[in-house]
C-alpha cells in the first residue's frame, strides 16, 4: 500500500488518481529584427506625448497665473509654481529622450584605444626572461649563421 493510499484511508477519503496532461507550449515567436524601427516609432509617439504636455502645461500655467493675479491668494501661487515646476520637468524628459536616442543609434566603437593593464600569462622565469632578452646582446653561433 502507498503512502498516498495510507494518507487516504486514515483521513477517511477515498484517493482519486490525479491526471496530468501534457500540454504542448506556445510556439516561441521569433524577435523581430526591425528594433531600430520600433525605437523609432516609441521615440516619435515619445515625443509627441512629450510636446502635447508641455503645450497643455503651458495653457495651464497661464490660467492658473491669471487666476492667482485675480484672487491674490497664496495657495494659487503655490500651484502655479508646481505646474511650472511639472512643466519644466516634462521638457527635461524631452531632452533626455534626445539624448537617449542619438546614444542609442551611435555605432560603438568596441575596439579598446589603449591597454591600461597588459597582462602576462606565464611563470616568473619566462617573464624574466622576456625582460632580460632586450638588455642583453643576442649571441649567435655560427651554426645558426
Amino acid at each position: 500500500m502507498s503512502i498516498d493510499a495510507r494518507i487516504s484511508n486514515a483521513l477517511g477519503i477515498t484517493s482519486s488518481e490525479i491526471v496530468q496532461q501534457i500540454v504542448d507550449p506556445k510556439p516561441v515567436v521569433p524577435r523581430p529584427t526591425g528594433d531600430f524601427e520600433d525605437a523609432d516609432i516609441d521615440y516619435k509617439y515619445s515625443r509627441e506625448n512629450f510636446y502635447s504636455l508641455v503645450e497643455r502645461g503651458q495653457d495651464a500655467v497661464t490660467g492658473i497665473l491669471e487666476l492667482a493675479k485675480e484672487s491674490e491668494h497664496p495657495r494659487t501661487y503655490e500651484v502655479a509654481g508646481q505646474l511650472i515646476k511639472v512643466v519644466s520637468e516634462v521638457t527635461e524628459k524631452l531632452a533626455d529622450l534626445q539624448d537617449k536616442m542619438k546614444r542609442l543609434k551611435e555605432v560603438p566603437d568596441h575596439a579598446p584605444r589603449n591597454v591600461t593593464n597588459a597582462l602576462f600569462v606565464g611563470s616568473t622565469k619566462e617573464l624574466q626572461a622576456l625582460l632580460n632578452k632586450d638588455e642583453r646582446p643576442s649571441i649567435t653561433s655560427k651554426k645558426e649563421e
